[in-house]
């Protein structure tokens, strides 16, 4: 008998600078409805991985880091909160999803999504104004709140709101992560207790066999690094990065000993199989520089430069969950961070990234000794691209 498509309710949608494949829980087959190797099996399908060409010509992948990404969501199952939000980052030439961290940018478009798929009781939508989603991010098991501007009861997707790294405006999803801090073993936003770490590494990593770092756990586990104490000026789009292959093979190893350092893999080889996390990103003072886009970035409008690899490319703008960490970081004195930014106490950052800039806030405070972050906030957008059914051959 000839093998047929099964088709599965989903949606395609922009979130931030990211897209990628939204189905709801109860719309997947029964098998995929729990974790584990049916479900993984299904979206690396649906997605078109693993493909040796790094293409994703037969699936719903785009062959970057920010598009090759599937969520599920569903009505929450914890107190207070509407949607639970669960997050697979998809590897693009290895039959892997990572499921170790959330996708920042793709959380502008599940309280959207949740609103319009009926996971949202109605009586929390107002016909006009700003409906307030509440969000359980199920990978890390945190709230965020997304506020989502609604008329006559519709989601409103278009506006004038521009996000550099996105190619047309739309409307602004402002976005608060609560408690950003991923907390570890003994709860701490900095794993080894310091602000700054020294890393010990080969010699033909870094000269000397020292680096400075800021490993953090805020948004996403996070390894910052100063950008000229690898031989960079913090000003470099994606061509300078990702067209060279030692450097990613470089980034990829420091990324590993950060790793270890924070207690996240135990050896350097368990570093494959966490690729979503964490992230390592370098920083530096403010420079001038022009964005991929052609837009002129000038060092009088932001307060530092910060560049950021997602599963082992440069990124072509910024992570959420990453911009997350930087604005945790810079308002806390004496990190890397914060020092890049000037040092000092502050609220909120203007970064520079590859497509432009990015202003992000936090509110933190710190007692005895311990810095808390009681929220980040930033502004976003996301739009629908397409929904309906996606097709996938039934012996997936």
């Amino acid at each position: 008998m000839a093998k047929v498509q099964i088709k599965i309710p989903a949606t395609y949608m922009r979130g931030g600078t990211s897209k990628g494949v939204f189905f709801r829980l109860q719309d997947l087959p029964p098998a995929a409805q729990q974790p584990g190797a049916a479900r993984d099996a299904l979206l690396l399908r649906v997605i078109g991985s693993p493909d040796p060409y790094g293409k994703h010509t037969d699936g719903m992948g785009g062959a970057t880091s920010s598009t090759s990404k599937t969520v599920i969501l569903s009505r929450s199952q914890h107190a207070d909160h509407d949607v639970d939000y669960l997050f697979g980052q998809v590897a693009i030439d290895k039959p892997f999803i990572d499921w170790s961290g959330n996708c920042g940018n793709l959380t502008a478009a599940v309280g959207a999504f949740a609103i319009s798929n009926g996971l949202v009781d109605l009586e929390r939508i107002p016909d006009n104004g700003i409906c307030t989603v509440r969000i359980w991010q199920a990978n890390i098991s945190k709230t965020i709140i997304a506020h989502i501007p609604v008329a006559n009861g519709q989601v409103v997707e278009c506006g004038d709101f521009e996000l550099d790294g996105v190619t047309f405006p739309a409307a602004e999803v402002q976005i608060e992560f609560l408690d950003p801090a991923e907390e570890g073993d003994d709860g701490a936003m900095f794993p080894t207790g310091n602000l700054v770490d020294e890393l010990e590494l080969p010699d033909e990593l870094v000269a000397g066999g020292k680096l400075k770092a800021t490993l953090i756990n805020a948004g996403i586990p996070t390894i910052f690094v100063n950008a000229s104490d690898i031989g960079y000026t913090g000003t470099e789009l994606q061509e300078a990065i990702n067209g060279d292959a030692k450097a990613l093979a470089r980034f990829e190893l420091l990324r590993a000993y950060g790793a270890i350092k924070m207690g996240l893999i135990d050896s350097l080889a368990q570093a494959e199989t966490r690729q979503h996390t964490p992230k390592i990103a370098f920083v530096a003072p403010p420079a001038s520089y022009v964005a991929s886009s052609g837009k002129k970035v000038s060092a009088s409008d932001i307060d530092l430069l910060v560049r950021a690899l997602s599963m082992g490319k440069l990124h072509h703008a910024m992570m959420g969950t990453a911009a997350v960490a930087i604005a945790t970081a810079a308002c806390i004195p004496g990190t890397l961070v914060n020092l890049a930014a000037g040092g000092g106490e502050r609220g909120q950052v203007r970064f520079g990234h590859p497509s432009g800039t990015l202003k992000v806030g936090a509110e933190a405070e710190c007692h005895n000794d311990q810095w808390q972050v009681n929220k980040v906030m930033m502004s976003r957008s996301a739009r629908v691209l397409m929904d309906g059914t996606v097709r996938v051959p039934e012996d997936y």
